[in-house]
């Protein structure tokens, strides 16, 4: 049964633990290489940085006692992987993009969840900057889910809605 849920799906499964690989190498280059808290400009708007988040994607939720925050955000990190997987097994192999789309966010939850477990806190290293304006630091992960949930939608609003039936005509 599980070999026919991910059967023609390798190609996306690859992409998933490519984004993987990815984020978990470029958190150890900056956690090896960068000091804690600290900033290096790159581009006038950007700064490569190294930073602790506790929380959830851009820090959110990342204040409150660190056992029970971690717990939770544990448990939910698994219950949305539970529910990305058992998405990506029940699409068909012929819907690529939305699979495609589910390959981000599988490969960037499972690396964020992965360093939740391993450390209780996620690495994040990009700062964005539009003049005074900072976004909240992140990682190739939080990006690779948020690009995956907006193709997601996308897909949701471009999809082909079915003809009425007849008795709602």
């Amino acid at each position: 049964m599980v070999r026919r849920w991910f059967a023609g799906k390798g190609r996306f499964l690859a992409a998933a633990a490519t984004v993987l690989g990815l984020d978990q190498w470029t958190k150890w280059l900056v956690e090896t290489h960068v000091p804690l808290h600290s900033s290096r400009e790159i581009l006038p708007f950007l700064h490569l940085s190294n930073v602790r988040n506790t929380g959830v994607a851009f820090g959110l939720f990342a204040s409150g006692g660190e056992l029970m925050r971690t717990v939770a955000l544990t448990l939910l990190g698994v219950a949305a992987l539970v529910l990305i997987v058992g998405i990506f097994a029940r699409t068909p192999a012929s819907h690529s993009r939305l699979l495609w789309a589910l390959a981000l966010v599988l490969g960037g939850a499972v690396g964020n969840l992965l360093d939740r477990v391993a450390s209780g806190a996620v690495t994040d290293f990009v700062g964005v900057y539009l003049g005074s304006y900072r976004w909240p630091d992140f990682n190739v992960a939080d990006s690779a889910i948020c690009i995956g949930v907006g193709l997601v939608l996308l897909d949701a609003l471009r999809a082909p809605q079915a003809p009425p039936r007849p008795e709602e005509a």
